[in-house]
């Protein structure tokens, strides 16, 4: 080979750029596959996404200028996470830098996504959801095959369905938000497309009604809700409307005679009458919102924190179950207020955003519809670990950095992922 036939330096960082970036994708699509896989600690959604920071590196990623904000935040949170591990007394200080190093990896995803999806919108997040819909769907299935028998021990757990996580109470809100892009396309895709989309989401639907978690069903009907009133106000066609208002008819018929139907079995019923009851753990001095009482008045006592799972060690021996006491207590005041104001900030995106028409919207509608309860969902239960709360915040943050932006290859218009 001559001087004259060699690569150029450029060429060849060129190639290498190109070939990262498939490569990246794809790791991308393993790593958001993986989030229905989380039984096992470290799980594989962590370890996949070791593998795809270090491709992102050769990938020609880029930190956008949209998305400082968030940076901001991540690294606000740090150093006030790292000072409240060691004010533990009862856990050890490894065990509590191991817990406030997980809450900084699932933020840092959170920031890294955010850049990724903001890059390329439409192409990325047909990635993430096509990615997202496959596992939770494969989870749904093992979940309700688990509630009928089948693999009971392994898809269960206290007789709910859980597939591969270790709680009911995380394996039905994982399934939300698949479950609002596919209720997206029956609303708005093509006949053929909205049967297939319609099919998925009963798949999902079933998988959170065997998750039997009070949160879960209260918060795929509220997300349902809320994508179909936006959708309905701010991106529906007139033919389209009458095609929603019937759609909505029949839809409310069909779960009037579902409802009708798992009531009539006594095996259902009873565990429907038990999980809509007032349990123990909720009610008294001891109960979720007695706790919740006592650890906010702790945390006023120790603006340092008091450390990661140290409440349980205290007067009462299980947690509050109330993510905005519960930061203060493992971050101290301001890890608490950074986590807290990042909630805020992101809701203030969606609010701000979505009243935006813009062509991004219709991939903005459904993280909107899914966080907003999330953030509801954080007064009654923990949500600092729950991987795909991350995941949705950092999509929101990438969707909105990218508003104004089009992609070529789909036109003017999104494509529903």
């Amino acid at each position: 080979m001559t001087t004259a036939t060699l690569p150029s330096p450029a060429l060849a960082a060129a190639w290498l750029r190109a070939r990262a970036t498939t490569l990246l994708d794809a790791l991308v699509v393993g790593w958001i596959f993986a989030g229905g896989m989380v039984i096992t600690e470290p799980s594989p959604y962590e370890l996949a996404f070791l593998a795809v920071l270090g491709v992102s590196l050769f990938a020609g990623f880029t930190l956008r200028r949209s998305t400082l904000g968030l940076l901001v935040l991540f690294a606000s949170f740090v150093p006030f996470a790292v000072i409240a591990a060691f004010q533990v007394r009862f856990s050890t200080i490894p065990d509590a830098l191991i817990y406030q190093a997980v809450t900084i990896f699932l933020f840092f995803t959170s920031y890294w996504v955010a850049n990724y999806v903001a890059d390329a919108p439409q192409a990325r997040m047909r990635l993430i959801i096509g990615a997202y819909l496959a596992t939770a769907l494969l989870s749904a299935v093992l979940g309700s095959l688990g509630y009928l028998g089948i693999g009971h021990e392994l898809f269960t757990r206290y007789d709910r369905a859980k597939a591969f996580f270790n709680d009911p109470n995380v394996f039905g809100p994982f399934l939300v938000l698949p479950a609002m892009y596919v209720l997206q396309r029956v609303l708005l895709g093509t006949p053929r497309r909205a049967i297939w989309a319609a099919l998925a989401y009963g798949v999902l639907v079933v998988g959170v009604f065997a998750s039997f978690s009070r949160a879960a069903w209260g918060h795929i009907v509220i997300s349902s809700a809320i994508v179909y009133v936006l959708v309905f106000v701010l991106e529906a066609h007139a033919r389209q409307k009458v095609r929603m208002l019937l759609l909505a008819m029949t839809g409310l018929m069909m779960l009037a005679v579902a409802a009708v139907g798992i009531l009539s079995i006594p095996q259902f019923r009873s565990f429907i009458e038990l999980r809509t009851q007032s349990q123990t753990y909720d009610t008294g001095e001891s109960g979720r919102f007695g706790r919740q009482g006592y650890a906010f008045d702790l945390a006023l006592q120790h603006p340092l924190g008091l450390g990661p799972l140290e409440f349980r060690n205290l007067r009462v021996k299980e947690e509050p179950h109330n993510t905005y006491v519960n930061v203060l207590h493992a971050y101290g005041w301001g890890g608490g207020f950074v986590f807290i104001l990042f909630i805020g900030v992101t809701l203030w995106r969606c609010a701000t955003f979505i009243a935006r028409p813009d062509p991004n919207r219709l991939l903005l509608i459904p993280l909107v519809a899914v966080f907003v309860p999330l953030a509801g969902e954080a007064a009654i239960i923990d949500i600092d670990h729950w991987r795909h709360f991350f995941l949705v915040a950092g999509l929101i943050w990438g969707v909105t950095a990218a508003y104004g932006r089009v992609d070529k290859r789909f036109g003017l218009a999104a494509p529903l992922p």
